[in-house]
């Protein structure tokens, strides 16, 4: 297939960079509204640039487009290639709220094309693996999910696009949280009830005003007082309705990167530590608990090659496509993390728990 990426910052060049080293399909065009990058990315490529993404999704040899802009301008751009006929993969998150995401699902089903969300953390070998140990039932009936993701930014993240209330749509619970949203749902199902905690501790983040047409990822029936401040740390507690929980801190005032994933089951336990480079060497402990208790049998694995989940998830996008099928991480998968994400800054905002059935999706 031929395929067009919009943005060319750090995670368009490796979703471009993934595509040209595809030996079955073909980067044409990739574009950014700085046109250096632009015509950098597109030498590096071997393929031409644009600065205006509406000349990507009307071209009519291109037929996937990868979306990979600030928040703001993945939902328009993402419509548009939709409704010109192209699958899309759109990076996380997928959109600023609900009712951008809605709008995408929308307009992939109308146009009877598919879209996916950049959840490429379900393609690390680790988390993969543990993802299968669990569905084998190695661990036994699921109880709980204990993780920690975070970073501790550079000199003027603050000033970065991020910590722009409007371009991002919410601080770190929507950049990094909605990786362990995915993450949860996809070993525990659906949930339906959060509680969460979300703070500014460090950052010189943006606000939100009363009034403003875009406000963070909460449903519009929130009540807002003065100001809300974009947040550089999430507390989160998710319960499902068989009393599993899921509980998580994502942060931008972690300091040393650290993703940690843990997973535990009646019969032991599959815990997940690092992503690789600057997270450190992926590992996957599994433990199995002893009938006659003491210390669980553990074995560990490390995964030191290079990063290959951009790779493994393009190439499952691509088969979806080719075999007819909805891809994993679909529109769907993205609505319902964008649903959690605005019952989490529902509680934060109320002090109370929230529950996702009197959440309803906009229309």
């Amino acid at each position: 297939m031929r395929v067009g990426v919009v943005g060319c910052g750090l995670i368009g060049k490796r979703r471009a960079d993934v595509v040209r080293r595809s030996p079955a399909d073909q980067l044409a065009v990739v574009a950014d509204v700085d046109r250096t990058r632009a015509s950098a990315l597109a030498a590096d490529m071997g393929c031409q640039a644009a600065t205006d993404w509406q000349e990507v999704v009307a071209r009519q040899d291109v037929e996937v487009v990868v979306v990979a802009t600030p928040n703001k301008y993945l939902m328009p751009i993402c419509v548009a290639a939709l409704e010109s006929g192209k699958h899309v993969l759109c990076e996380k998150p997928p959109g600023r709220n609900m009712a951008e995401t809605r709008r995408m699902v929308g307009a992939a089903r109308r146009a009877g094309r598919f879209l996916k969300i950049g959840f490429n953390h379900r393609h690390h070998p680790a988390i993969w693996q543990a993802h299968e140990l669990c569905n084998q039932g190695a661990i036994g009936p699921l109880l709980f999910i204990r993780a920690v993701y975070g970073h501790g930014g550079r000199p003027g993240y603050d000033k970065e696009w991020r910590g722009n209330a409007d371009l991002a749509g919410g601080g770190e619970l929507l950049d990094q949280g909605i990786h362990i949203v995915d993450l949860c749902r996809w070993f525990m199902g659906d949930f339906v009830e959060a509680f969460g905690v979300t703070a500014t501790c460090f950052w010189e983040l943006g606000h939100f005003r009363v009034g403003d047409d875009q406000q963070p990822a909460v449903d519009s029936g929130v009540p807002h007082d003065g100001k809300r401040q974009l947040e550089d740390n999430a507390f989160v507690t998710l319960r499902t309705t068989g009393g599993q929980v899921a509980q998580w801190h994502s942060s931008w005032t972690q300091w040393k990167n650290r993703f940690t994933f843990e997973i535990f089951g009646r019969d032991g336990y599959v815990c997940v530590d690092g992503l690789g480079g600057s997270y450190g060497v992926e590992t996957l402990l599994v433990g199995r608990r002893r009938r006659e208790s003491g210390p669980p049998i553990e074995t560990k694995r490390e995964f030191d090659g290079p990063d290959l989940s951009w790779q493994a998830e393009w190439d499952e996008f691509v088969s979806a496509i080719h075999e007819g099928r909805e891809p994993m991480a679909n529109g769907n998968d993205g609505l319902e993390a964008m649903r959690l994400i605005a019952a989490v800054y529902h509680s934060a905002h109320t002090g109370q728990p929230a529950y996702l059935d009197r959440m309803p999706l906009p229309s």
